[in-house]
C-alpha cells in the first residue's frame, strides 16, 4: 500500500532535517572549515532561533515505536549538545528584543537528565517584569504562562480561565462573508492574527496532548475560523499557516485527515514538498530562488519543512483524551 499523504510528508520532512542538522547548529564548520565561535556579530547567530525550534520538535513531536528507527535520533543529539554549550544561551544577547523569550523556551526545553546549570543562569538574565502581565497582549501572557509553566518557573501571570476570554482564539472575528468561493474570499485574518490564533491553540492544548480549555460556543467559533482561515491558505498556497491551521484543527479536537479544508491542505503541502523532502518557503511567494544557495535555501525552507514535521508527527499520534 503506498503511503498516504500525511506518511509522505513526515517521511520526507524528517529524512531532509535530518540530513541538514549541521545548518541548525550555530557553530557548525562554515566555509574555513573551523567553527564559529567568535564574539562578534554573524550570520551563524541567527541559527540560535532555528535550533530553539528544533529544540521544540524534538521535545513535542510523537515519540516513534521503539521497535523502529528514531527519525529524531540525529536531531535530539544536536539539541542535547546545544543545550550543554555554554556558548549556545550567550548567542541569544544578539537579538535584544528576543532574548528574554529565547531564554524562557530555552530553560522550557531542556533535554531531561542534562545539568540544568545553564538554564537556571538563563531564567536569571530574563528582563525585569517579563513574567508579569503588564503590558502584554493576552496572547503573549498565554505564550509567557505556557513555556513557564514547563520551565517550572514562578510567574505572575494570570491563570489560563482568565486569559482564554480575551486569547484569539475566542476574540478574533473573520472578515468577509463566509459563503464566497475560497479564491474570492476575503483574507479571514491578516497573517500576524492568523499565527496568533494557532500558537495560542498549541500552547492552551500543549500541542495536541490536552483538551484547548475551551468548549461550547467558544470552541465552535474558533474551528469555523480555523476552517476558513485554512481554506484561504489553500487557495492562496500559504504553506507554513496551512500547516500550522492542519496542526490547530487536531488540537481543537477535530480530525484535519476529515474535513475537506484539512485534506485539501495536506494535498497543497505534497504538491509544495520538494523530492528530497524540503518544503522550499513559507508560501509559494516567498519560496526559495531556483538558485538559491545551500545556506540560503536553508533559511527559507527549514521553518515551514520543520513545522510539517511536527504537524504530521502530532496529528498521526493518539487523541488527547476527552
Amino acid at each position: 500500500m503506498p503511503p498516504s499523504l500525511l506518511e509522505q510528508l513526515s517521511a520526507g520532512a524528517l529524512d531532509w532535517l535530518d540530513g541538514n542538522l549541521d545548518h541548525f547548529d550555530p557553530f557548525s564548520a562554515g566555509t574555513t572549515g573551523e567553527p564559529d565561535r567568535s564574539t562578534a556579530p554573524s550570520p551563524a547567530r541567527g541559527k540560535a532561533k532555528a535550533a530553539l525550534e528544533l529544540g521544540l520538535l524534538c521535545d513535542r513531536a510523537a515519540r516513534p515505536d521503539a521497535a523502529a528507527p528514531d527519525p529524531l535520533s540525529g536531531a535530539s543529539a544536536l539539541v542535547r549538545k546545544l543545550w550543554q554549550d555554554p556558548d549556545f544561551p550567550r548567542l541569544f544577547d544578539d537579538s535584544p528584543a528576543y532574548a528574554s523569550t529565547y531564554r524562557l523556551v530555552y530553560a522550557a526545553l531542556a533535554p531531561d537528565g542534562i545539568d540544568d546549570t545553564l538554564c537556571r543562569e538563563a531564567l536569571a538574565r530574563l528582563a525585569p517584569d517579563f513574567l508579569s502581565p503588564g503590558g502584554k497582549s493576552p496572547y503573549l501572557r498565554i505564550e509567557i504562562r505556557y513555556y513557564a509553566d514547563r520551565a517550572g518557573v514562578r510567574h505572575a501571570i494570570e491563570p489560563y480561565a482568565a486569559l482564554v476570554p480575551r486569547s484569539p482564539l475566542v476574540a478574533l472575528r473573520a472578515a468577509g462573508p463566509p459563503t464566497a468561493t475560497a479564491r474570492d474570499r476575503a483574507e479571514p485574518l491578516t497573517v500576524p492574527q492568523a499565527y496568533a490564533l494557532t500558537h495560542t491553540a498549541f500552547y492552551l492544548g500543549d500541542f495536541g496532548r490536552t483538551g484547548p480549555r475551551i468548549s461550547g460556543s467558544d470552541l465552535d467559533h474558533a474551528r469555523d475560523l480555523t476552517r476558513r482561515t485554512l481554506l484561504h491558505c489553500v487557495a492562496h498556497d500559504l504553506w507554513d499557516l496551512a500547516a500550522e491551521l492542519v496542526l490547530t484543527q487536531f488540537v481543537l479536537g477535530e480530525d484535519p485527515l476529515r474535513t475537506p479544508s484539512g485534506a485539501a491542505a495536506l494535498a497543497c503541502l505534497a504538491r509544495a514538498q520538494r523530492p528530497d523532502g524540503a518544503i522550499p518557503g513559507r508560501s509559494a511567494e516567498l519560496r526559495a530562488a531556483p538558485r538559491a544557495t545551500g545556506v540560503e535555501f536553508f533559511r527559507k525552507a527549514y521553518h515551514t519543512t520543520l513545522v510539517t514535521a511536527l504537524m504530521a508527527s502530532i496529528v498521526s499520534s493518539p487523541r488527547w483524551a476527552s
